[in-house]
């Protein structure tokens, strides 16, 4: 009789776990988007001729950042510091402004109700360097400037992989073309272009507004944002809400297959990185008189151990919240994984595992980025080199990687040497005006949206503005296909008009309506 029992219990258990699965997807709360009848954008955002030959203006003066800061060119600087004062006159008239380390510009607007807590938007000016683009010796560029699409006057490419030259500020066929147009000019003019109208409507804010533009973000910020944000800590300031670049709207599916509709990926942290350079010894010499293993061959010994050893994947809270959000787009077994965590959380990790962008997400990730041996093909080095980066998703530390690697060089003549580092962020809450304000006006301009939160992997400027706020999102209202996410820090950038104007509108209504 037990035996029959238990063959019976044996029998129903899967089907009890099945139909357990089954209600339990059905029944999961996924985050629902309340779409628009048209699903069209409920208002005008074109931009303004005269916006785009403001913008156009500053994508022509190149602002490129150096990693040995002293070794800047800072007459573009001085120049688009010029530029911006001239384009924009009665900003600087109503707003206070202040430079922060000569270059570091910051902008205090005041508002009606001082006991109100002040928000902040950041940006950066500078950009990253143009392959074969020597700023010292290149001559102006022609230019075309053709908003509607009308046939356009011949131009020389800068190279076949640059439609435009890279600081023509060309427009044509609907886009803006050129260094910065995406990364990060366009929200620096965007926001002074949304005071501006604002400024001549007569509005003031409420509460107090802050805009603050560094100067070296594409190498660091640690003359520009860091200093910026001490200047704040210093005078006792707190915000609200702070916004920065991090996120965008992913066209749909460009960020995953399944997902149909515009993906709006809010950065609520970001992670953090570390760079180790590791020095692995061996027995040196002649090529003639090999040992049986040398330094080169340890190092690659270890590449293999931290390749091997990847760090466990885990859903934080922010990813939580992004399949929550996503999940009702996707299809019923991704959906049933979603829903069905506590057994079926192996199979989610697996799926976010096979696409190195979705994986990021996931773990606290090694690449193995350089490696360096003898200098000559005879000569056994004694010393060979081995360079790691880690991108840390929070949660984790430093030290928990740096004990990581220890662990796998044990057995080894190994020196870990810390070539660059920094904690991963905090995590900012949803649940606040803060986030809260960002699907209320993006709902304006893309009413298919999913607004979700997710981790900014790249580092950002907003990571130094900790000190000041506890509520950082780090997004920009810009739509991407595959193909333009791509041209960022790469050949052919450039932005729609379409996406110029809704950016310029929703920093706009964003001030506004704060």
């Amino acid at each position: 009789m037990k035996t029959k029992i238990i063959f019976a219990a044996i029998l129903v258990l899967p089907l009890v776990i099945v139909l357990v699965l089954v209600l339990r997807t059905v029944t999961y709360k996924f985050g629902k988007v309340e779409k628009n009848v048209s699903d069209k954008e409920l208002v005008n955002t074109t931009p303004s001729e005269q916006a785009i030959r403001r913008f156009v203006g500053g994508i022509r003066i190149p602002t490129i950042s150096n990693e040995v800061y002293e070794e800047t060119n800072f007459k573009p600087f001085d120049e688009f510091m010029t530029y911006l004062a001239g384009s924009y006159p009665e900003v600087y008239k109503t707003m206070e402004v202040d430079t922060i380390n000569t270059y570091g510009l910051v902008f205090h607007w005041k508002g009606k109700n001082s006991d109100l807590k002040p928000i902040l938007f950041l940006s950066h000016y500078d950009v990253v360097p143009v392959i074969g683009y020597d700023p010292a010796t290149a001559t102006a560029p022609d230019t075309v400037f053709q908003i509607n699409d009308k046939p356009l006057p011949p131009i020389e490419s800068y190279s076949e992989k640059w439609d435009y030259p890279p600081f023509s500020g060309a427009v044509a066929g609907g886009r803006i073309y050129g260094r910065g147009t995406l990364d990060m000019k366009c929200m620096l003019f965007s926001l002074m272009e949304g005071a501006d109208n604002l400024i001549a409507e007569g509005f003031q804010p409420e509460r107090d507004i802050w805009f603050a533009f560094g100067q070296d973000e594409e190498v660091s910020g640690r003359q520009g944002a860091f200093k910026i944000a001490d200047y704040m800590k210093g005078k006792g300031l707190r915000f609200d809400a702070v916004y920065d670049e991090g996120g965008i709207i992913a066209a749909p599916g460009s960020a995953m297959e399944s997902i149909k509709e515009p993906l709006a990926l809010v950065g609520v942290g970001e992670k953090g990185f570390l760079t180790l350079r590791l020095t692995v010894r061996g027995m040196g010499g002649h090529s003639s008189m090999p040992p049986a293993k040398g330094s080169l061959v340890y190092a690659a010994e270890i590449i293999e151990k931290l390749n091997n050893n990847q760090f466990p994947a885990q859903i934080i809270s922010p990813i939580a919240a992004f399949f929550d959000n996503v999940g009702g787009e996707m299809g019923f077994f991704s959906r049933m994984a979603i829903a069905n965590q506590w057994l079926l959380e192996p199979l989610l990790l697996k799926t976010m595992e096979k696409s190195p962008a979705s994986n990021a997400l996931v773990r606290t990730t090694t690449a193995v980025t350089m490696a360096k041996g003898s200098d000559a093909a005879n000569v056994l080095a004694s010393e060979a080199e081995v360079t790691v980066n880690f991108r840390i998703l929070p949660g984790g530390s430093v030290a928990g990687v740096i004990e990581h690697v220890k662990k796998l060089c044990e057995g080894y003549d190994v020196t870990i040497n810390v070539v660059s580092e920094r904690e991963p962020s905090g995590i900012s809450p949803e649940n606040v005006k803060g986030f809260e304000i960002i699907r209320e006006e993006l709902a304006k301009i893309y009413p298919a949206a999913i607004v979700t939160s997710y981790i900014t992997i790249g580092g950002t400027d907003s990571y130094k503005y900790q000190i000041v706020s506890d509520d950082i999102y780090r997004f920009l209202p810009i739509c991407l296909n595959q193909y333009e996410q791509r041209t960022i820090h790469n050949e052919n950038e450039y932005i729609s008009l379409e996406n110029f104007g809704k950016i310029q509108w929703y920093f706009k209504e964003v001030m506004k309506n704060y």
